[in-house]
């Protein structure tokens, strides 16, 4: 895997990039790694099916995926 190395960064956006990966449970680094793959290749890229589907916001409700009991209607052809 390539390094790459970053110089000249103010000491504002080190801090910022220390807090939001302290907020993400994860090292700066890792941090650094994720905004990149993030900025460069979309939001999904990497992620499994699973963490895609996990980090999907939690909205509607369980009554909008109900089954209708309902006959199925008639089709024209």
């Amino acid at each position: 895997m390539a390094q790459l190395i970053v110089r000249n960064l103010e000491d504002d956006i080190v801090e910022a990039l220390k807090a939001r990966a302290a907020e993400h449970g994860r090292s700066a680094e890792a941090e650094h790694r994720e905004i990149l793959r993030t900025a460069l290749l979309g939001p999904t890229a990497g992620k499994s099916l699973w963490e895609w589907l996990a980090a999907m916001p939690d909205d509607g409700h369980d009554e909008d995926f109900e089954r209708l009991d309902e006959l199925p209607r008639e089709v024209e052809l």
